[in-house]
């Protein structure tokens, strides 16, 4: 897959692009920077940096702003895209373009009039917008928090492009994305990374800083875009509002807040990203349909709030809307002939822990029924007629929770902890057991939410050190959660020494960078040194590569 601008036929300067949009100094720019275009006229920005919130800025409204509806100029109070913009979902003709207008993010209604208005958005084959491909009109609704989903298609694949949007005579900053290669097409290279557990009061998002900077051409985010907790530890960085939230207002509060940071905000503008969430989007290890750890009736309407305020900020199509407390979140994307990802959603529907409340159990037998599953059985039948009709080089899941087995019990005894597939072990057997008899080859899983990153090897039977290696799964660390970190701790050494297929830990905060190849698939562990204050270096911690057709990991 080549980097390249095929319009003009010259390779893209990604740097360039970076410096040019301000993005690689993740901040935010008016429209004025951006040159001529053939569409629209550019006017000076009132584009400001926003400052941080105050508790007295949740009791902000609208109401005396003049409004003028759809038909007329938007009343903005300030520059309406202070959350940026965002592309996502990549096929081979398309991608969604995301954005919301919000003058004042962290105010109700994001400083808003209760009207819709109409926001154009523009795709081009160059930064200067000389050779625009595509453009079209959305209308911003206050049902949804005046955001925009706009599904582009009719694009070219494996292709880069620019885009932007208008609201009035206010200019987006210019974003960057690139569509997914063609059905079957022979793809020699693709590089993306993957990142999860960004929470805002716990660090600094100093490891966007680095990403913007990588040589990829995706992001998959795994889950815990946001957490829905109360306080923080950081002057500045406290959680708002200072609660924990449940009302829709609440959650689109919490999105204000960590939507306006510039380095994730210059993340979203230079790649495509590809998005699922956790649990800290609605609330801390939940299951289903909420017990044991809430009214179901009220945690319903909890995730009910909590699923549209996650549409509302996610470069997600309009087939992700969500139903009440439904959203359809499990999907599949294909790159050539090289990779296949099934992105899965293991929350929504998951049988309620086993063993009642608390989150490591030792002697707990009901994680072992097999009527218990993580996935749920449609889910899980889409998962595994998707893989056995795969005819990509390498067959990814992309998830949320650790899927080895990982004993937490030193010695003789055993203790797993039942949030992850370890509390659903049929469902691991159940795949296990479809990806040896489908000899599915080169089997790849990505994922989140433990804090460190982890290789580990896929067993048939993981309590058999001889038994076959099915797959590798790397288990990525936050982007702040848990805070600076160390390269080892306690945890780590105990969980390697107890568990032979777990070959490498560490508990620095950061992210991932792949490259795969039909050869090869390459691992690389970029981590920070610090995240409690700014400006941290990055350095590539360890990599690790699978070769094609090859079980096993071998560490370079």
């Amino acid at each position: 897959m080549e980097d390249q601008n095929k319009f003009s036929g010259k390779k893209m300067d990604r740097r360039k692009f970076l410096k040019k949009s301000g993005i690689a100094a993740g901040v935010v720019i008016g429209a004025g920077l951006l040159g001529s275009c053939s569409l629209w006229k550019m006017e000076k920005s009132t584009s400001t940096v926003p400052e941080p919130p105050t508790e007295a800025d949740s009791g902000q409204t609208s109401s005396d702003q003049a409004s003028a509806g759809s038909s007329g100029e938007p009343p903005f109070i300030a520059y309406p895209f202070k959350l940026g913009i965002a592309s996502g979902d990549p096929l081979p003709d398309g991608v969604v373009l995301w954005t919301r207008l919000a003058p004042a993010p962290t105010s109700t209604n994001g400083g808003m009039p209760n009207e819709p208005y109409n926001v154009q958005w523009e795709v081009a084959e160059d930064e200067q917008f000389a050779h625009i491909v595509k453009s079209g009109t959305e209308k911003a609704t206050p049902q949804y928090a005046h955001s925009v989903h706009a599904e582009v298609s009719g694009l070219k694949s494996d292709r880069w492009y620019y885009y932007r949007f208008k609201a009035g005579s206010e200019v987006s900053p210019t974003g960057r994305t690139k569509t997914a290669p063609a059905a079957g097409a022979d793809i020699k290279k693709l590089n993306f990374a993957f990142a999860s557990c960004q929470n805002f009061p716990a660090g600094y998002f100093s490891a966007y800083d680095h990403l913007v900077k990588e040589d990829i051409e995706a992001v998959i985010f795994l889950g815990d875009y946001i957490y829905e907790g109360a306080g923080g530890t950081i002057k500045g960085r406290q959680h708002f509002p200072n609660k924990a939230i449940h009302t829709l207002s609440d959650y689109r509060l919490r999105y204000g807040q960590y939507k306006v940071d510039p380095g994730l905000q210059a993340a979203h503008a230079a790649f495509p990203w590809i998005v699922a969430p956790d649990d800290h989007e609605v609330r801390n290890d939940w299951t289903n349909d909420g017990p044991p750890y809430d009214d179901t009736k009220d945690f319903l309407e909890r995730r009910a709030a909590a699923y549209q305020a996650y549409y509302e900020h996610m470069p997600l199509r309009k087939a992700a809307l969500p139903k009440g407390p439904d959203m359809q979140l499990y999907r599949r994307f294909t790159y050539g002939n090289l990779a296949e990802f099934s992105v899965l959603d293991t929350r929504q529907f998951r049988s309620h822990y086993a063993c009642g409340e608390g989150n490591i159990r030792a002697n707990c037998d009901e994680r072992l029924d097999p009527t218990r599953s993580i996935m749920g059985a449609d889910q899980e039948k889409w998962l595994f007629d998707g893989l056995a009709k795969s005819k990509a080089r390498w067959n990814v899941i992309p998830q949320q929770v650790m899927m080895a087995q990982r004993d937490r019990e030193p010695g003789s005894g055993v203790a797993y902890q039942i949030d992850k597939w370890d509390g659903y072990v049929a469902s691991r057997d159940r795949l296990f057991k479809h990806v040896k008899d489908s000899k599915i080859k080169n089997f790849v899983v990505l994922s989140g939410d433990q804090h460190n990153n982890w290789v580990n090897l896929l067993k048939d039977d993981f309590n058999d050190e001889k038994s076959a290696i099915l797959g590798v799964e790397f288990l990525g660390t936050s982007i702040t959660s848990g805070g600076n970190g160390s390269d080892m701790n306690e945890d780590g050494r105990s969980s390697l020494a107890e568990n032979p297929h777990m070959v490498f830990f560490n508990d620095q905060r950061g992210y991932v960078v792949c490259q795969v190849t039909p050869d090869q698939w390459r691992t690389d562990f970029r981590v920070l040194s610090y995240v409690n204050k700014q400006g941290s270096p990055i350095k590539t911690r360890a990599s690790f590569v699978i070769a094609n057709g090859v079980p096993g990991v071998r560490q370079l």
